[in-house]
């Protein structure tokens, strides 16, 4: 029997990222509504990544450079690597670490696949303290989801069989989207309570019922 691979997203999945940059903004910028911030950044970004290999580091410094032009506020230079700077301290949602450890546990083997830098992803996984046996940020891809390269490069690397193989995620337009054009099973896992028409194999509203959603989707 092949291995069953479970993969996720990282940022906005297993770790607070709305969470982490609403709080450094707020700290920037107190006189100003962080939420419409947040908002005005969460466009920001995906443009800032388009197209582009640059180091994550660079995506977050430009994106919020750019977040300050846009909205008239005055950002001092070295507060420009701020959201850098603090990302390796945002924690994972409180019910990551029992979620993945149970997974591991039912005899799935885990891979990260994040549109990041090594040396934060590894800051962040070491929060959640669950090991991971594969780890494919933007810099090994080469590119920044939902471009396919992520899932190019995993599969290359572990030949895992696609039947065997679920991804879990959180955003509709870095994950879910491209999971429904490559033709992968996902678990879009619905923090906001959104509504989307993408396909998806189960949608959760957070990591807590995953264990017996994976081994529902594929059983061992």
């Amino acid at each position: 029997m092949t291995e069953r691979w479970a993969t996720f997203d990282c940022y906005g999945t297993l770790i607070d990222w709305m969470g982490g940059i609403r709080s450094t903004l707020a700290q920037l910028f107190p006189e100003h509504d962080a939420e419409l911030l947040l908002a005005a950044y969460h466009d920001i970004e995906p443009e800032v990544q388009r197209g582009r290999a640059i180091p994550y580091r660079e995506v977050l410094t430009e994106s919020l450079v750019k977040l300050a032009h846009r909205e008239g506020l005055e950002l001092a230079a070295d507060d420009r690597a701020a959201l850098a700077d603090s990302l390796p301290s945002w924690p994972p949602f409180p019910e990551v670490p029992a979620a993945l450890h149970d997974v591991r546990e039912n005899g799935w083997r885990l891979g990260i696949l994040s549109n990041t830098d090594p040396d934060l992803l590894d800051a962040s996984l070491s929060l959640i303290a669950v090991p991971i046996d594969v780890r494919i940020t933007a810099a090994e891809a080469g590119s920044y989801k939902p471009a396919p390269a992520h899932w190019d490069r995993f599969f290359a690397e572990t030949e895992a069989d696609r039947a065997r193989h679920v991804h879990v995620a959180a955003s509709l337009f870095h994950d879910i989207a491209p999971c429904a054009e490559l033709g992968l099973t996902a678990v879009w896992i619905n923090r906001l309570g959104e509504t989307s028409e993408l396909p998806r194999a189960s949608e959760l509203p957070d990591l807590e019922p995953l264990p017996a959603t994976l081994e529902h989707l594929v059983p061992a």
